[in-house]
């Protein structure tokens, strides 16, 4: 790889401390407004690098402690003069680069903050980060991070009073507000497209009723359960990635059952499960698109590998889905126009691209559209005298429009609140964490609390 030419300056080691931001996409945008307001006020500095520094300088105010940077992750030398250059690191980058901040961080003796799950290339750094007396925190945005934090917050209090907890359920989605809810998917883009279209195929595994349970991808979305949230139009569930790694972690390992889910509103698993079975998602068929010149094209191709052989998306979906939910299945399908005569683009190397490029286009946000985030944990459990009880704890957030979202608020507010609390000394823990000890915890709910981001809760007694 060749070294970029461009210059990369940074402000002057003035002795306070200075925040580093890598990545300045969708889920930075409110993170980067409170860490500016944090900054100006402590009289810190902040930088944030990106390598689109024009996008970097829309998102900030013009002040001498607030600094644009170019900055291409991949570049070593680029990237190493930046973590150099501050104390500490929030990286917004996508989660296979996060090895990389990680390392260089290590060796430079820097904090980070991340938004992203903990995965194995982090883990095998836990015993060197902590001999550092560093604290790399990860999982510290919404799902997860704000999951962690509320439910340990109930889980110890539970704990606390003598309960035992024998079931745990956790839901979560980025959905579209019911008033700027206008297609057959009632789903909109409010974060990483990537991440959307690639959801679930590491399948899932969970605990209910004492078995272990594992779907595989693409059945995590084959007749997803419903679930009712005061207010909020019918919702249905699919399990998230590995629940049975969160069971220790949480304390929780007498539970009979533990489950973590994604929350879509009715019918969307529906229409991607019958997306993902015709391998619409695979990132592996390069040879297949390559010789494909239209959209029209490649359906075709993939509906040829299925069984039975249909021609046409709308066979397809006669043969295999139940007569009740076919027209709204059809009408998913249509809505995203995968079978247009139309020429794939060049860019596009897989059927994932090209399912990335359609809902790009079909299911964007629009200027004045707001997002909404919805939470929901139930526990059942029983008290320290014997009574069975069920808690329950929901929070429902709303954007402002499709720059300032609930999700970039909800994934930004926990990692800036974090950054400030880390190097004001109130967080003192060190070493390779996810936000479940209330070290952390409370003060950082305690401070989203204030910004509006707070938990309605129920407690009532199961009638039996």
């Amino acid at each position: 790889m060749q070294k970029s030419t461009e210059k990369t300056t940074f402000p002057p080691n003035s002795g306070i401390m200075h925040i580093g931001v890598i990545g300045a996409g969708k889920s930075a945008t409110v993170l980067i407004d409170y860490l500016q307001q944090t900054c100006v006020e402590r009289n810190w500095q902040l930088s944030i690098g990106d390598a689109n520094v024009q996008m970097v300088q829309s998102k900030i105010r013009t002040h001498q402690n607030i600094h644009a940077v170019a900055l291409k992750a991949d570049d070593a030398q680029q990237r190493n003069a930046f973590i150099r250059s501050v104390d500490l690191v929030i990286s917004m980058l996508p989660p296979a680069l996060h090895i990389l901040v990680a390392e260089d961080c290590l060796r430079l003796g820097k904090h980070l903050l991340t938004a992203s799950y903990v995965d194995d290339a982090l883990k095998k750094m836990a015993d060197d980060v902590k001999a550092s007396g560093l604290i790399f925190l990860c999982e510290m945005g919404l799902d997860p991070g704000i999951d962690h934090m509320s439910a340990m917050q109930l889980i110890d209090r539970i704990h606390n009073a003598g309960g035992k907890i024998n079931a745990f359920y956790s839901h979560c989605g980025g959905l579209i507000a019911p008033e700027s809810d206008n297609n057959p998917w009632h789903y909109k883009i409010s974060w990483n497209p990537r991440n959307i279209v690639l959801a679930g195929k590491s399948g899932a595994v969970y605990r209910e009723n004492k078995q272990t349970i594992q779907k595989p991808y693409p059945e995590l979305f084959n007749n997803a359960p419903t679930i009712v949230c005061k207010d909020i139009p019918l919702l249905e569930w699919y399990p998230n990635r590995d629940s049975l790694s969160y069971i220790p972690l949480y304390g929780l390992e007498q539970a009979s059952t533990f489950i973590r889910t994604t929350l879509r509103y009715q019918h969307f698993c529906c229409g991607w499960h019958t997306i993902a079975a015709i391998g619409l998602t695979d990132t592996e068929d390069q040879a297949l698109v390559n010789k494909c010149n239209t959209f029209r094209d490649w359906i075709r191709e993939k509906l040829n590998a299925s069984l039975p052989k249909p021609d046409r998306l709308s066979e397809y979906v006669t043969l295999t889905i139940p007569e009740e939910i076919q027209a709204i299945t059809l009408a998913q399908l249509s809505f995203l126009n995968l079978d247009a005569e139309e020429p794939i683009p060049h860019d596009a190397l897989c059927s994932a691209d090209l399912l990335q490029k359609r809902i790009e286009s079909r299911l964007a946000l629009e200027p004045t559209d707001k997002d909404m985030i919805v939470m929901l944990h139930e526990i059942e459990y029983t008290t320290s005298d014997g009574q069975e009880r069920k808690c329950s704890a929901s929070l429902v957030v709303k954007g402002e429009d499709h720059v300032h979202t609930a999700m970039a608020k909800t994934v930004g507010l926990p990692l800036a609140i974090a950054a400030e609390l880390i190097l004001t000394g109130k967080i003192h823990t060190s070493g390779l964490q996810i936000p479940t000890s209330s070290e952390i915890y409370e003060p950082v709910l305690e401070a989203l609390s204030e910004k509006g981001i707070r938990f309605t809760e129920q407690d009532e007694e199961v009638k039996s």
